[in-house]
């Protein structure tokens, strides 16, 4: 995005000027995050969680590249060298819980980033491209962070591994030996634990690179904003820094708070027990289930307890928790409501609230035992979610009546000025 009004990169040390005359970097951090990008003025804190979640990825890029140094990728002492890290390399401790409960914190922030695209609408146009980018990114955040799980190789992390890769084998034809390639044999094993301990390693710098895609793509339309109107003049901007940096620095103090709490205090309240026991193929847990944020997914996938017409209920089960996240690159599309923010979309607000409270439900279920009436209110919640976003959405966006929006953001912000009102109208003929 670029605006006539915005700051321009001007060094004035001679260092600078050579630095900006051979590599502009200095130039090129400005305009991304300096106050060369002008920004719409009403963000409110809900717009703190892009940043925070790119302050996770780093943490746990730093934290998994030292951790890394110390583990053995190997089915006899991954066990052994979990604990080794936690009690004889110095620190080891902290870099580890820092990096578990960091994944948690990704998550949540995440989660909760995504959410608010879904209520601010910051899917519609022009920015389908942040957003589809922004779904691409979460997809990898999920394998990263399953191939994260099984390296600890304890019960939870071996039977984990055993169950979700088993859910390829259900794709037809080709199903049994997708999974044998998975694993690099029927069971987990070594080679099984090679391969994921590689690509958890190099995920994150793939989607490191995804980030600088999607922040690049979010600077041509420019950010989004509570109301959903676009910038129109100078007033309705300002200057990332200083502004937005001291906003996103109080939350990211915030952020940290609860995170130090989680990590010094509550380090395993996140975890799994089981997972402190080694892997034994031999002895299946009472119950298994996967990390906290993957629960609302895993809901969806065992609520297909019964084949449908010649389809295994494992393959729709499959099938559907694949799609559960794949409905969201048709957003866009799906909603086609003029108005963005569920401010000024009232019907849409009562939904949004609604999807809220099926996903916390199919959350609850995931992460409950596979029995009644677990399973039925997981299958119920799962049916109106899909329904919610092919159904309902569609729907209302075409039905509802939106509030009326404010002529700027200016005017969301100090109110509104009728002359600038009167300025921006189209003249009468």
């Amino acid at each position: 995005m670029s605006f006539p009004w915005a700051n321009h990169y001007k060094p004035s040390h001679p260092f600078m000027v050579y630095l900006d005359e051979k590599l502009p970097l200095p130039r090129f951090v400005y305009n991304a995050i300096g106050a060369g990008y002008p920004v719409p003025r009403n963000l409110n804190y809900m717009w703190n969680f892009g940043v925070l979640a790119g302050f996770c990825l780093l943490l746990q890029i730093v934290t998994g590249v030292v951790l890394a140094m110390h583990y053995a990728a190997n089915s006899g002492i991954a066990f052994d060298s979990v604990e080794h890290i936690m009690r004889d390399v110095n620190y080891g401790w902290l870099l580890r819980y820092a990096h578990a409960n960091g994944a948690s914190a990704f998550f949540a922030v995440v989660y909760i980033h995504i959410f608010r695209g879904f209520f601010y609408g910051s899917y519609k146009p022009p920015r389908e491209m942040i957003w589809l980018l922004g779904v691409a990114i979460f997809l990898l955040m999920m394998a990263t962070a399953f191939m994260g799980y099984v390296l600890p190789w304890g019960q939870m992390s071996y039977w984990g591994a055993q169950v979700i890769t088993g859910l390829f084998s259900a794709i037809p034809i080709v199903g049994n030996g997708l999974h044998t390639w998975l694993l690099g044999g029927f069971a987990p094993v070594d080679a099984t634990l090679n391969r994921f301990y590689a690509l958890h390693f190099l995920l994150p710098f793939v989607i490191l690179g995804m980030i600088i895609l999607h922040i690049w793509s979010l600077h041509i339309p420019g950010s989004s904003n509570p109301t959903g109107v676009e910038v129109k003049s100078e007033s309705d901007t300002v200057p990332f820094h200083p502004y937005y940096t001291a906003k996103d620095g109080f939350g990211l103090g915030c952020f940290l708070v609860v995170y130090c709490l989680m990590m010094f205090y509550a380090p395993n309240a996140l975890g799994h027990p089981d997972n402190y026991i080694p892997a034994n193929p031999m002895q299946t847990p009472a119950h298994i289930v996967p990390e906290w944020y993957f629960w609302p997914f895993y809901a969806i996938l065992r609520a297909f307890t019964q084949d449908f017409f010649m389809i295994p209920a494992k393959l729709m089960g499959v099938l559907a928790m694949f799609s559960s996240i794949l409905v969201w690159f048709f957003l866009p599309w799906l909603d086609r409501s003029p108005v963005r923010s569920g401010h000024y979309r009232p019907l849409h607000r009562k939904f949004f609230w609604v999807l809220v409270a099926d996903v916390v439900l199919l959350g609850w279920c995931g992460g409950s035992p596979a029995e009644e009436p677990y399973v039925m209110i997981s299958q119920l919640a799962a049916v109106y979610y899909f329904v919610h976003f092919l159904i309902v959405l569609p729907i209302v966006s075409s039905i509802e009546k939106p509030e009326p929006l404010p002529f700027s953001i200016t005017e969301s912000v100090l109110g509104k000025d009728d002359q600038a009102a009167l300025a921006g109208a189209p003249a009468s003929a």
